[in-house]
């Protein structure tokens, strides 16, 4: 296999580092398509961890085998290892990979990181590609929908997309793809600890079956973006009042002897909004959330 003959000619090699659940599922569908995988885990090293891993192959084009091995033959190679070891894992292979290899970072870092991967990879000569993976593989699959960019970003989405992942080319600058997925992660994340502290506190009133049905009926029954429009543009007239709430909320949770940790947060943003005087700029209820997002994000300026 002569790995200069480009993406879309020839046999197709593909290395994956990291067989866990994003490395197996992304490597089983793209055998299925006829690609050659070649796979690394360091847990290959352990008795049980080989047996681990190898119970996670579904199809004879998948190959456990050495990072060595991995580096020298594959043509473009997607890590999905620990966030922890993203970087290390960058500066332990960059200077054995060779200038028509492509490098994907899949793992969730910040945009710093990815940047800091970014020219350990092409410092070396070789190409790098951000990934961002933005669902949960454990809930949807394969269809995970996955970001890339960098300059060979849009290029290497085609590519994946024809062995059956879900890519899409974002951006060309390195680090726009982890910028979306972090700041969306501040809703996907605060919305599980929310819930998380929404059922505690239900389940020790008893009342937590109630709750959940409550909530997810109200979400089925309205459309998210309307309901999320809503909630910011009637926050200028309302954050007042539902700040006084939310103390409320508190103080009921430590009755149930429950560290309120999210809805403290949220009385502090309530809180916060009160000080912006909103009725100076906001005579009636805005009908976009856009001069909402405007104006909080230049007195959140003023504050800094």
């Amino acid at each position: 296999m002569k790995r200069n003959e480009g993406l879309s000619n020839g046999d197709i090699y593909v290395g994956v580092i990291g067989f866990g659940e994003v490395g197996s599922t992304f490597s089983n569908t793209m055998a299925e398509r006829g690609a050659f995988i070649l796979v690394h885990d360091s847990r290959l090293e352990q008795d049980e961890g080989k047996k681990e891993l190898e119970s996670r192959i579904h199809h004879e084009g998948i190959k456990l085998t050495t990072l060595d091995e991995v580096l020298s033959r594959s043509q473009i190679i997607l890590s999905v290892v620990t966030n922890q070891m993203a970087e290390v894992l960058a500066n332990q292979i960059a200077m054995k990979l060779e200038t028509e290899q492509i490098y994907v970072d899949l793992n969730s870092t910040s945009p710093a990181v990815k940047i800091r991967i970014c020219q350990i990879i092409e410092n070396a000569g070789a190409n790098f590609v951000e990934g961002a993976i933005l669902g949960a593989i454990g809930a949807v699959g394969v269809s995970t929908h996955i970001l890339l960019a960098g300059g060979r970003g849009e290029e290497v989405a085609k590519f994946l997309k024809n062995l059956g992942l879900n890519s899409t080319f974002y951006a060309a600058d390195v680090g726009k793809a982890s910028t979306f997925k972090m700041l969306r992660s501040i809703f996907s994340k605060g919305l599980e600890a929310l819930i998380l502290e929404l059922m505690i506190a239900g389940r020790r009133a008893g009342i937590e079956g109630d709750l959940w049905k409550d909530i997810a009926d109200f979400m089925i029954k309205n459309p998210f973006d309307r309901v999320a429009e809503n909630w910011i543009c009637t926050h200028v007239k309302a954050c007042e009042r539902r700040y006084h709430e939310m103390i409320q909320v508190v103080d009921t949770m430590r009755e149930f002897d429950i560290d309120p940790v999210m809805s403290s947060s949220t009385v502090a943003f309530f809180k916060r909004s009160i000080s912006f005087n909103f009725d100076d700029v906001f005579k009636e209820k805005p009908e976009t959330y856009n001069p909402v997002i405007d104006f909080m994000e230049r007195q959140l300026t003023t504050l800094d």
